[in-house]
Parts: C-alpha cells; sequence; structure tokens
C-alpha cells in the first residue's frame, strides 16, 4: 500500500512483510547494528509476523521502520536511531488511521526531540549511547584528544613494549576472526566482573550469538604477548558505523592501561576504514569520554490513540512510568556524588548482599533436605 502525504512525500506500507531491499536500505540509512536485519536474525526475529514502513521524499527513503502488530498494540523494532517529532507525528497518523484496533504505539530506545506529537504520550530514558564521531585520520584523532590522554597513550605504549617487546596488536575482520579471539575476551570479561561480585549476563548461548554475529559484521582488535591474547575489543560494524561490545584484557596486565590501549588501537583501525561513528553503548564509564567521546540518551517512547486509551490501558501507563522512574531513581544513586547517593548505594548493597547470603543459605537447607531424603 502506497500513501501520497504531500507533494513530494509518499508512505508505502508492507503488511507482515520485508521487502528484499530493506536490508541494504536500512544499513545505509541508519548505520545502527540494533536496527539491522543481521542482528535481528541472529537473535531469533521471525520475518512472518514483521511489517514495513517506509516513507519516500523527493525518490529517496527517509524513513524505514519495521514493526509488529499484536493485542491492539505496535512495537517498533528498529532501536537506538533517531526518530525526529516529525517522524513519529507522521508514524502515529499512519498507524492509527491504518490499524483501528490499534491504541498504542511502541519506541524502545531511540534518540528522539518529540514535543509536538498531537497524540498523548510517555517518555522516559532507557538508556545511554555513548558516542564518538570519527575525524578524517588517526593523526587528526589523537590530537584532539586531552592532553592527559595523549600523555597517557604514550607513556603506557613506550611502557608496554619495553616490559613485552613481543606484544603485537592486530585487527580481524567478519570470517577471518576465530572464536578462541571472542571467547578469550568473554572469559576476561567475566573474571573482571567476578572480582566485582557480579554474573556476567554473557552466558553460553549469548556467546554462541555474538560469535555469529561478529563472523558477519565484526571487527576485532587484538593484542598479543608472547603470541598469547592479553586484550582484545570486539565491535559490529553497521553502515559506516562500529559498535563495541567486549573490551577486556587479561588482569595481570592492570598496571599496563592495556584495555585502554587496545580499545584506542581499535578505534585508529575503524577511521582508517573510513567509518563515521564509534559507538561504545551504554555505561558512563571515564575510558570512553577520555577517548573523546559523548552522551546520547536513549528513550522509550510510548504514543497512545487518546487519553481514552490511556486510562483503558492504565497498566502499560503504570509498567511504563514504574520503569522510567525506576531508571531514574538507579542514574542518580549510581552517578551522583553526594553523599547521601553514596549512603544509599552502601545500602542497596548490603541488602543485596544480605539477599544473596539468604539465597545461598536456602540452597543450603534445601541440599541438606534432599541429601537427608535421599539417604532414607
Amino acid at each position: 500500500m502506497t500513501v501520497m502525504t504531500g507533494k513530494n512525500i509518499s508512505i508505502a506500507c508492507y503488511d507482515n512483510e520485508v521487502p528484499p531491499f530493506v536490508e541494504a536500505e536500512m544499513d545505509s540509512l541508519y548505520g545502527n547494528i540494533f536496527s539491522s536485519l543481521v542482528e535481528f536474525r541472529v537473535y531469533g526475529w521471525v520475518m512472518g509476523t514483521t511489517s514495513t514502513y517506509v516513507v519516500h521524499a523527493d525518490g529517496q527513503i527517509i524513513t524505514l521502520l519495521l514493526f509488529k502488530r499484536e493485542q491492539g498494540m505496535v512495537r517498533v523494532l528498529n532501536e537506538t536511531i533517531c526518530v525526529g517529532s516529525a517522524d513519529m507525528q507522521r508514524f502515529a497518523d499512519f498507524i492509527f488511521k491504518r490499524y483501528r484496533d490499534v491504541q498504542a504505539i511502541s519506541f524502545k530506545a531511540i534518540e528522539t526531540d518529540i514535543g509536538n506529537v498531537d497524540f498523548p504520550y510517555q517518555r522516559f530514558n532507557h538508556l545511554e549511547d555513548i558516542t564518538l564521531s570519527l575525524p578524517s585520520s588517526a593523526e587528526a584523532y589523537l590530537a584532539g584528544l586531552g592532553k592527559n590522554t595523549r600523555r597517557n597513550i604514550k607513556r603506557y605504549t613506550d611502557r608496554l613494549i619495553r616490559t613485552f617487546p613481543s606484544c603485537r596488536f592486530e585487527v580481524f575482520e567478519g570470517a577471518g576472526i576465530r572464536e578462541e579471539h571472542v571467547r578469550t575476551l568473554i572469559e576476561f570479561n567475566r573474571e573482571r566482573m567476578a572480582d566485582k561480585n557480579i554474573v556476567s549476563v554473557i552466558d553460553e548461548e549469548e556467546t554462541r550469538r555474538i560469535i555469529c554475529l561478529v563472523r558477519s559484521c565484526g571487527l576485532v582488535g587484538i593484542v598479543t604477548i608472547d603470541g598469547r591474547i592479553a586484550a582484545g575489543a570486539l565491535s559490529y560494524r553497521a553502515g559506516s558505523n562500529y559498535f563495541l561490545n567486549v573490551l577486556a584484557h587479561a588482569p595481570c596486565y592492570d598496571e599496563y592501561w592495556l584495555g585502554f590501549l587496545c580499545c584506542y588501537r581499535t578505534i585508529c583501525e575503524c577511521i582508517a576504514r573510513r567509518g563515521r561513528e564509534f559507538h561504545f553503548l551504554w555505561g558512563r564509564y571515564e575510558y570512553k569520554f577520555a577517548l573523546g567521546a559523548v552522551q546520547r540518551d536513549l528513550d522509550n517512547v510510548t504514543v497512545y490513540r487518546s487519553w481514552v486509551q490511556v486510562v483503558r490501558h492504565v497498566n502499560l501507563a503504570w509498567h511504563e512510568a514504574r520503569q522510567g522512574y525506576a531508571r531514574q531513581a538507579k542514574v542518580w544513586l549510581k552517578y551522583s556524588n553526594t553523599g547521601t547517593s553514596r549512603r544509599m548505594l552502601r545500602l542497596v548493597g548490603h541488602i543485596r548482599d544480605a539477599k544473596r547470603a539468604m539465597q545461598h543459605v536456602t540452597r543450603g537447607r534445601k541440599s541438606a533436605m534432599l541429601q537427608s531424603t535421599s539417604d532414607h
């Protein structure tokens, strides 16, 4: 179906269909791994239930959204892209007119300037994407970094080479990336998380997904010492942009800034490949800003057909509000440097430790009961 909405703008919609042109066009238009068919496939996307919305202006595609329609709601699959007020208004107008049963539209983790949409909506921060705009050369990139960062890059590089003359940095892409690379970096990551009493979310199933995705569109910078992997930065390419997924190093090299240096060298390789942006993604870690990145906020937005539908879907509205305010509280506790926030963080930590201890005791009691039962 194609609808003309203005002199130079037309909208096409393909119900439960993703035409062949979509894959290349999405990479070209958004250049975002979280708005790409390759990532959707790896994470179990089912094509037959996905519809496609396309806006042309003067014959060029300016908006391309994939969405699912279920239980009176449209859920947009594209994430971490920019969706402006005009795009959102146009999409909402089209969806609510075309599908009379749809009462709400959900966008997840988008960058938006929404403010003048003629429908009730909720907007809450969901994540941040720490992003670096890449200059034309590695020399220009280094020159644009802060004085202390430039000094530390030279200082720690010199120290590393003096201490470990066998140190080498190599880059692997796509099918050239070995499973050993990925698994070693993930294991380094697990060790780092374990030191902080945090269980890594990268289990075996996620590891297999990462291996599949990295072989399709990955770029991995690897540091070896004496022929063994010592550090690595694993990223994905979409269009002209790169997205960092895993940055890790062996704990025995903590004092050499090895992870930082590996990330810096990987960024330089992305510049050499004419990359436009390097996305560090979520987590406001200092090293990202030291390497020149800036923060972009990503929000969840829910647009309702009318205020009546807000009331009718009060459970959805409450869920979005609860999640949004919980996120605000978490961010304040984590990043605020006030005495109150530090005390609250310690309290939350104590509660979490106590909960883990109780779970451990409970598991122990259950094990003892099972053992006792089996003895009899």
